[in-house]
């Protein structure tokens, strides 16, 4: 414990480290049940060197893998009852579109846009999709073979977001701390006692969410053994494109899609209205794509895909990403997210490793460990996101204490 300080008389009864999103609606949710809640961020809400804001971020359910797509279409139906409860707007329903071009990726049967509909397709989800002429009649300024549209993908509004959770959490009594550094954690019985520079919180239990830094608070943890191996990432380059006023209404939510050509790393936002007005174009290496390169696809850049694909925005005035949406992701070994309990831990949960496509997923995310922390268990199988795949063993609990 902090010398000279005393913990609180309060006991609360949950405590979230790590004020991102995933925190956030961790807290959100706990709170919507009347628990007492604390959030201790160490930096600030909406700091734009962490992954959780910024103005834009897709969601989606084409995933190659069925049990992703299941969890982000039981995402999307948590995002509209967060809508319904906070009375705030925070979903761009404009559709998410996955498209190839044979001249580029020549075996269209194997590209990322077949195989993820053909997974969706599997398992009860439409998709929508467009040959050459379609795809001419409908985006001009596009050149694809095939894009399969997913209607009820589309964007997420993330200052919405965060002005809606922080509403939330003001409105239940939630205090979140923001610059406060945890500094020890201590046992206290059942409860652990968590120092910080906010002062000394008692609480029967914790969630860490805090991204980068989730390691230095699991270091904290008397006898853990857990370390998760994150490493970070983020787009090789982004850049916005604002196109001509005539041609302006092409690129907005109403017209245009989120883009995704994931075989090559590439994705795009739509202009929306009052929120950004530009398209946003990225170029990464996608965590559930093998890496790529030119020799693979002959696109290996932002220029080459407009050059092949998206001539139709060549004229825009262009200007580099350097704000909040040119952010860390943190990835893990294995590509699945951490979630669920510390090993050796009753009462200590995290969550981490998003891959950089966590955000769709943030209220389940927050649903389940409050669930966790709160409800002893979850009703969602999360058996494959066991942070305890990468503990060295099993915390040590002196004797008298629970486990």
């Amino acid at each position: 414990m902090t010398e000279g300080t005393e913990p609180s008389s309060e006991l609360f009864d949950l405590v979230v480290i790590g004020g991102g999103v995933m925190g956030m609606f961790t807290a959100w949710t706990a709170a919507q049940h009347g628990s007492r809640v604390a959030v201790l961020e160490r930096g600030h809400v909406g700091d734009p060197t962490t992954a959780s804001y910024g103005r834009t971020r897709s969601y989606r359910r084409d995933y190659l893998d069925a049990g992703y797509a299941r969890l982000a279409d039981e995402a999307i139906r948590l995002w509209s009852q967060f809508e319904t409860a906070t009375g705030a707007e925070v979903l761009v329903r404009c559709g998410c579109m996955n498209i190839a071009k044979a001249a580029v990726t020549p075996d269209l049967g194997a590209t990322y846009a077949t195989l993820s509909t053909n997974v969706m397709t599997r398992i009860g989800m439409p998709v929508e999709r467009a040959t050459t002429d379609d795809v001419t009649a409908r985006y001009p300024f596009l050149v694809a073979d095939i894009a399969d549209l997913d209607p009820v993908g589309g964007l997420v509004n993330l200052p919405a977001v965060t002005g809606a959770l922080r509403a939330g959490l003001a409105e239940a009594g939630t205090v979140v701390h923001e610059g406060a550094t945890v500094s020890t954690i201590e046992r206290d019985g059942a409860n652990l006692l968590i120092s910080c520079s906010a002062g000394v919180f008692r609480t029967a239990s914790v969630v860490v969410t805090a991204g980068h830094g989730t390691n230095d608070v699991l270091a904290l943890l008397p006898g853990n053994t857990l370390q998760v191996p994150i490493t970070k990432d983020r787009p090789s380059d982004a850049k916005y494109f604002r196109p001509p006023a005539d041609q302006r209404h092409l690129f907005t939510s109403d017209a245009m899609p989120v883009i995704a050509y994931l075989d090559t790393g590439i994705y795009l936002h739509p202009i929306v209205d009052g929120l950004i007005d530009a398209v946003k174009i990225g170029y990464y290496n996608p965590p559930d794509m093998p890496v790529t390169d030119a020799g693979t696809t002959g696109i290996d850049s932002i220029s080459d895909f407009i050059e092949q694909c998206l001539p139709g925005i060549a004229g825009s005035e262009v200007t580099q990403v350097t704000d909040v949406d040119q952010c860390d992701y943190d990835l893990v070994a294995d590509d699945n997210f951490v979630l669920g309990a510390v090993p050796g831990f009753h009462n200590v949960f995290v969550g981490v490793g998003w891959r950089g496509t966590g955000y769709k997923f943030a209220p389940w995310v927050g649903r389940v460990l409050s669930e966790l922390a709160l409800r002893e268990g979850t009703i969602y199988n999360i058996g494959r996101f066991s942070p305890a795949r990468f503990a060295t063993s099993t915390a040590v609990v002196p004797e008298g204490e629970s486990s």
